[in-house]
């Protein structure tokens, strides 16, 4: 079968011509699989390149003109990255749009982009736009893809559909065979193609203008150190909007021909992932997280016998893993214990997760906790750090097989050059560094020199191997009242590393002591409650248990075994509500925006530095998508791990 091995001439194309080359070059083999009512679907590249073709002059004879914004809103399917290839085939610039972005965002960001064409996935998502019609006038079109219950908007003429918009362009083909190979002939590969937006911690989202070569130039860099092949699956299932995302479910693909499997939709994402048995995958960190909790609570529910025999097995998983991770043989008699743990209990496990096939798996996006890592390469699962940002095409630094060190994110990637600054940020120059903000010109000087040293925002250094150690965001670095400097990402990792916890975030900057607010895990301390035979009602009612507060309160009394005097954890309070990014209270990647929280839980920030408060009444309202809004009252109790004892917690 023909192959088209990636090279480093491709990196002087643009994506739609690389595009060209390789469905010229092997046009029968699968580039797509969409799970559709149960049934995988292929699509070669040369079925890709057509569609790529078709929806590209149907934007021409919607008057799409080079330099105009192709906005995408849609959950992870082949429409997205064709939708997006078709748009800079005629030099527009695509930017995408998180689905779980609420109708807020949504119209920050077709504004701000002044976005002139929407895809929408589905009625859902049109159902965001429509009502800003008014708002938008810069919007010709909006063309949805799932015809289902948009039978109501038949008489709207701003819709058009996915089909519509093909046949189109298979109208303007036949008049004009050649204008699309034309047009794709004018890109350059410096061209700006796609606008991707920023985390937005702590404000509005900027979007990042990359070009062709940004993110060609990463994704080949990454497979310079992990090799490809077309022959190698991929399931996507994170946000397309993820700029990793992107650089993994687009550009890597059309670098390295390998196949990218879209699951039926993002609730059996993990299963769909069963059938196909990837060879990479890239979860952040809440994903991880997510499988070793699921892990944690079937492991619970099992017979004793099997629980001793499993702590036992990976009690030898861990250990064997500190030697794989370093690239080191073990000693026989481990190697023997290994061999047989694989085959009694992290064969059978991986290949009930869809994991058996794995080389490589990433995470990315945020920090993940130093004993997850452990937990997963004990497994067998070879799970690296991956590390940059939005403005260095996602990823920049990477953990290399042998040489993995759990608390740093690994060397740079080949071509990438870093350095530390005099105040401890970290600054990367490299192919993949955008071209600025878009109409943001003044806040992209702040961030780049003229020698080309992109300033990351994050605090960190280089070990004696050249390994980059992140501390945590410059911005985000505190000192305790007392002067002693510390990173609150890292005690909060420490403590998501227990399976009850879900989120935490801490404070402490300029205060006499370190605090903070957790949130617990509804699925794995839901499951405990159950097995204690503790009834509860919803999240608030077991968020503020007395027992779950108990069983709270010792995971972070071993958590501050682990750091210094002036970095363990005084007062901290169980939260009533999950934190969610539809709240504002976390981005749409899952990074936590400290300052809105602290904000927003004022009244729990203070009773927390006021020894002579131990309980704070609260009254909320939560709003629910559907626009419904509930009153929920409560008191949130302040627990004490100094104590050590129930004395602190007040029974209800």
């Amino acid at each position: 079968m023909a192959s088209y091995p990636a090279n480093a001439e491709m990196l002087k194309l643009t994506m739609p011509q690389l595009l060209l080359k390789r469905a010229a070059a092997t046009p029968e083999q699968v580039a797509m699989r969409e799970k559709d009512f149960g049934i995988w679907n292929e699509l070669s590249w040369r079925e890709v390149e057509t569609q790529v073709r078709r929806a590209a002059l149907g934007l021409l004879k919607l008057g799409v003109a080079p330099g105009d914004k192709v906005a995408v809103i849609a959950d992870n399917i082949p429409q997205w990255p064709i939708m997006e290839l078709a748009a800079q085939s005629i030099g527009a610039i695509s930017i995408g749009v998180y689905q779980s972005s609420v109708r807020e965002e949504v119209r920050y960001l077709l504004d701000y982009s002044e976005a002139s064409i929407i895809f929408a996935e589905d009625e859902e998502q049109a159902d965001k736009v429509l009502d800003l019609r008014d708002g938008l006038p810069l919007v010709k079109k909006l063309i949805y893809e799932d015809p289902r219950g948009m039978r109501a908007y038949l008489d709207n003429d701003w819709l058009m559909s996915w089909e519509e918009l093909l046949a189109s362009g298979v109208q303007l083909q036949e008049l004009e065979p050649q204008l699309f190979e034309e047009h794709v002939a004018q890109g350059k590969a410096d061209d700006i193609c796609h606008l991707s937006t920023t985390s937005g911690t702590t404000g509005r989202p900027k979007a990042a203008m990359l070009s062709h070569r940004n993110y060609l130039s990463m994704a080949y860099a990454l497979h310079q150190v992990d090799p490809l092949s077309d022959s190698d699956d991929y399931v996507s299932f994170l946000p397309f909007a993820w700029i990793v995302e992107q650089v993994f479910g687009l550009a890597v693909p059309l670098i390295t021909g390998m196949v990218v499997n879209f699951p039926e939709s993002s609730e059996t994402a993990m299963k769909d992932l069963k059938e196909i048995g990837p060879h990479m995958m890239l979860g952040a960190p809440r994903v991880w997280e997510g499988v070793q909790s699921s892990i944690w609570v079937k492991m619970d529910e099992s017979y004793p016998p099997n629980r001793w025999v499993y702590r036992k097995l990976m009690d030898v998983g861990k250990r064997a893993a500190d030697y794989r991770m370093r690239g080191k043989p073990m000693p026989w008699t481990l190697a023997l214990s290994y061999r047989l743990a694989h085959f009694a209990l992290f064969r059978p496990l991986k290949d009930q997760l869809g994991f058996l096939r794995l080389k490589r798996a990433y995470t990315g996006g945020a920090a993940l906790g130093p004993d997850a890592f452990k937990f997963f390469q004990g497994l067998g699962i070879n799970l690296k750090q991956v590390y940059g940002q939005t403005e260095t095409a996602g990823l920049a630094y990477i953990q290399q097989d042998g040489d993995v060190k759990h608390d740093t994110v690994g060397l740079p990637l080949p071509g990438v050059e870093v350095r530390i600054s005099e105040s401890g940020e970290v600054l990367t120059r490299c192919a993949g560094v955008c071209h600025g903000y878009y109409k943001r010109p003044d806040d992209f000087a702040k961030v780049r020199d003229e020698e080309g040293w992109f300033y990351s925002g994050d605090a960190g250094y280089l070990d004696d191997d050249g390994h980059l150690v992140i501390i945590d965001r410059v911005s985000d670095v505190m000192h305790t009242g007392s002067g002693h400097m510390f990173s609150p990402q890292f005690i909060e990792n420490k403590l998501k590393f227990s399976p009850f916890i879900k989120e935490a975030v801490v404070y402490g900057d300029k205060r006499p002591y370190v605090t903070a607010m957790v949130n617990v895990d509804p699925l794995t301390v839901g499951k405990w409650a159950e097995d204690k035979g503790i009834s509860y009602t919803t999240y608030a009612d077991l968020s503020q248990n007395s027992e779950v507060a108990k069983l709270i309160l010792s995971e972070v009394v071993k958590v501050n075994a682990e750091l210094q005097d002036q970095e363990r954890i005084s007062r901290f309070v169980l939260l009533y509500k999950l934190l969610d990014a539809d709240d504002e209270e976390l981005t749409r990647t899952g990074k936590v925006r400290r300052g809105f929280i602290a904000e927003c839980y004022l009244p729990i920030l203070e009773a927390l530095y006021d020894s002579a408060v131990n309980e704070v009444s609260i009254r909320a309202e939560f709003k629910y998508q559907d626009g419904q809004t509930v009153q929920i009252e409560t008191d949130v109790t302040i627990l004490q791990p100094q104590a050590q004892d129930s004395a602190q917690v007040v029974s209800r």
